[in-house]
């Protein structure tokens, strides 16, 4: 644990939180400043600032538990989809510790995950796959 750290904290039970699960490994909750209505964070108990360098068991408890609040969420609120995302580096944001944000969705909310899209070119894609490929 890591006691400068808001989620170690929340993880800890030093924090209150409105939590929506928890098990051994994970723990979700509402996110305090939501994007939209059932805006739910899941974070590992470990404080590790990168979720892909969690070990596999905690990492894949994870998504598990990003599935069974979603299951959950959906029967709650019924919404139209899910956008469920991490982010890593610098683009944490405020946190540094690993988290997931899993967002219900409805097609008149003002959340926007566009992405920029370009088209993919074969010779580029064939060299990032090869390398790739090689380091796995």
């Amino acid at each position: 644990m890591d006691d400068d750290c808001e989620f170690c904290r929340i993880a800890a039970g030093d924090q209150s939180v409105h939590v929506l699960y928890e098990d051994d490994r994970t723990i979700a909750f509402l996110d305090a400043n939501p994007a939209v209505r059932g805006h739910s964070l899941v974070i590992p108990r470990v404080h590790e600032p990168e979720l892909l360098a969690l070990e596999d068991g905690t990492s894949t408890a994870i998504f598990e538990s990003v599935r069974t609040v979603a299951a959950a969420l959906e029967a709650a609120l019924d919404p139209d989809g899910f956008s469920v995302f991490h982010t890593s580096g610098p683009l944490v944001g405020t946190v540094d510790h690993a988290h997931v944000h899993l967002l219900p969705r409805t097609a008149d909310d003002d959340v926007s995950l566009s992405l920029p899209r370009d088209r993919l070119e074969s010779d580029d894609a064939s060299e990032l796959a090869t390398r790739v490929q090689e380091l796995l």
